[in-house]
């Protein structure tokens, strides 16, 4: 088994779409789209892991807890009277998947906390270790301020002795400014690990057979 834990800078800089990207050019294997905490739906409305399974048409999709106010998922337990199951109860969950390849799909950053017992995406997927390989993908930004921010990411990252795979550039603008195309060549110098997509500004909106057959070049960097 193989789990791809796909964190950020950030909330909003792209993480569902790099999920959707990244479930196109595993789809082939086998693999299941996880969500462990999903904040900011209600009743029957559409999470992450739907709109990851409507771009990429993966049909295995889960989320594990659902809360309703658009928080950190701590801040939005603590406010519905909710604990949050821990993060080593999600794990078990996680690995009780029978996909080749399983994309775990977390909350803001790395260090927003996914239960109330203070938790964290990289604590899950240290956790799942026991179970199979484990990579983290960082979803980033392209312009100003991305160095710091992808820096301090990939290092709480690798302090938990956990390997990073590689970055994605969630927005890719069309017409890069002189930010982002020195970004481009700093970011992998100044982390260690490469870039191994960009994603184009505003294909989340895409028709999803447009988007899956594009999905495969935007990792051709």
């Amino acid at each position: 088994m193989t789990y791809v834990v796909v964190t950020g800078t950030d909330t909003g800089v792209g993480k569902t779409v790099a999920t959707a990207a990244l479930a196109v050019i595993a789809a082939p294997g086998g693999v299941a789209v996880v969500k462990p905490v999903q904040t900011g739906v209600s009743g029957e409305e559409p999470g992450d892991v739907h709109e990851v399974s409507r771009l990429s048409g993966v049909a295995e999709v889960h989320e594990l807890v659902r809360l309703a106010e658009p928080l950190a998922p701590e801040s939005a337990a603590h406010r519905a009277g909710t604990r949050l199951p821990p993060v080593v109860e999600l794990a078990d969950r996680i690995a009780a998947l029978s996909a080749a390849m399983v994309l775990v799909e977390g909350a803001g950053g790395v260090r927003v906390r996914l239960d109330t017992d203070g938790g964290t995406i990289l604590d899950l997927a240290v956790a799942l270790r026991s179970s199979g390989e484990v990579e983290v993908v960082v979803v980033t930004r392209a312009g100003l301020g991305t160095l710091n921010h992808t820096e301090l990411t990939v290092a709480a990252v690798r302090a938990a002795g956990l390997p990073v795979r590689g970055l994605i550039i969630g927005f890719w603008p069309g017409r890069p400014d002189l930010a982002a195309q020195c970004n481009r060549d700093d970011l992998p110098r100044l982390t260690g690990v490469p870039v191994l997509a960009l994603l184009p500004k505003g294909c989340g909106g895409w028709q999803p057979e447009a988007f899956r057959a594009s999905a495969p070049d935007w990792f051709a960097v």
